[in-house]
């Protein structure tokens, strides 16, 4: 049988739609594809540390090729990652890029008891899930980092008595300021390629909270 060119490999897969952000129906699709702890995983190594390929991520996260490439074609239909056919040195290598997405949702635009709100409400789960396991990770591990990595990281948290006009004032700010940020950070990298760098997670949470609550 003769296997098909790189760049032919993955139209079973392709998304039937390019828009960007997604709604109804894809947009539940993106969060069943995304909020996957697999699918995350291998989405942010695509997404942060560039193109590789089917045994590259299924070595660096100890996952079968087999399963990669299930998920990898999961990413695609919701448009996550693209296939990078241009870099395959022969017709084995399936190589991936991850496309940087912002999805935004809320349980609460979802009939209650319908199946849509169930999966938004997983979705909600799944990534304090992760953002917790992440976090995690850094305390146990960053003592072995090298300098001056292991000392850097930090939290802030306040409390205060606002309006909701003001809560979406901030949340408002806060995205703004961290888009420039990123953008800056991403072309210093295309700028100054030599320099030593490191992924770094940012997890900004705001919520109305009880004062009293333990």
């Amino acid at each position: 049988m003769t296997r098909k060119p790189a760049a032919e490999r993955h139209l079973d897969s392709a998304p039937a739609d390019q828009d960007w952000p997604p709604s109804g129906g894809d947009l539940i699709d993106a969060l069943i594809a995304v909020h996957h702890p697999a699918r995350r995983r291998l989405y942010e190594i695509l997404a942060v540390d560039g193109p590789a390929n089917v045994g590259q991520l299924a070595q660096r996260t100890g996952m079968a090729v087999g399963s990669v490439s299930h998920h990898l074609k999961r990413l695609h239909r919701a448009g996550f990652v693209l296939p990078a056919p241009e870099l395959a040195q022969d017709t084995r290598q399936s190589w991936w890029r991850g496309v940087r997405r912002r999805l935004a949702w809320s349980a609460d635009d979802f009939l209650p008891g319908s199946i849509s709100r169930d999966i938004a409400d997983v979705a909600e789960r799944n990534n304090l899930e992760h953002h917790t396991r992440t976090t995690a990770a850094w305390m146990r591990d960053r003592s072995g980092y090298p300098a001056p990595w292991n000392e850097l990281g930090f939290s802030q948290d306040g409390l205060d008595r606002v309006t909701p006009d003001q809560f979406a004032e901030l949340e408002q700010e806060l995205g703004d300021l961290l888009s420039r940020w990123q953008e800056r950070c991403r072309t210093d990298a295309e700028d100054h390629p030599d320099v030593e760098r490191m992924p770094v997670r940012i997890v900004c949470r705001a919520f109305p909270s009880d004062p009293g609550a333990a």
